[in-house]
């Protein structure tokens, strides 16, 4: 939403600028651009598992910058999709705050906060299995608060049983970026349990 293809089709507006217009459009009309995404992504998976050529019980979701938003935001409303990565992005609001990041908008579920964090939407996903992979230097994901943030997944896991189904990387020294070392532990995780 709001890039590429579905920029504004007036020309208006550019990606940024365009996403924020219809992320305030949302809100004042009661709605949240997070949510849309969610349908927008359940509608793929819809789309995806109708494919003959698909085998609908080992459908698995990766993404990478937004795309991991997007994978930890559909992922506890999408029970299809049976293992999950995100790279490069746990955003958490306490992070953004202390840290003044102008983020991404759809990071942003009007009323969550009183619910819990980024975190806790993506422990929502358990038991079903889920990697993180995080860069130590990014600047749109507060380190400090994402390690607490892995910290409460992994516990709301435990809780489940599940504890082994999820896992994390955050590789020092690193940016935001989709290093070898993450991309091999994201072919290996999906090995595992999308056999």
């Amino acid at each position: 939403l709001c890039f590429g293809e579905r920029q504004d089709p007036e020309k208006k507006l550019n990606g940024p600028g365009f996403e924020r217009f219809e992320f305030l459009r949302y809100v004042v009309s009661g709605k949240c651009l997070a949510w849309k995404h969610i349908l927008d992504m359940r509608r793929a998976v819809d789309y995806l598992v109708s494919r003959p050529e698909v085998l609908a019980d080992r459908v698995g979701c990766y993404g990478h910058s937004m795309g991991s938003t997007h994978t930890w935001l559909v992922g506890p409303w999408e029970p299809r999709l049976k293992c999950l990565v995100g790279n490069c992005c746990l955003p958490t609001y306490k992070g953004i705050h202390r840290t003044k990041i102008l983020h991404c908008f759809p990071n942003f579920i009007p009323g969550i906060y009183q619910y819990g964090d980024t975190p806790e939407i993506a422990s929502l996903i358990a038991p079903r299995p889920l990697h993180l992979n995080l860069g130590e230097k990014d600047s749109g994901t507060p380190i400090e608060e994402a390690r607490e943030g892995i910290a409460r997944i992994a516990v709301a896991y435990a809780a489940q049983n599940a504890a082994a189904n999820f896992t994390s990387f955050i590789q020092p020294d690193t940016d935001h970026v989709l290093s070898p070392e993450m991309w091999d532990l994201t072919k290996a995780f999906f090995a595992q349990h999308l056999k």
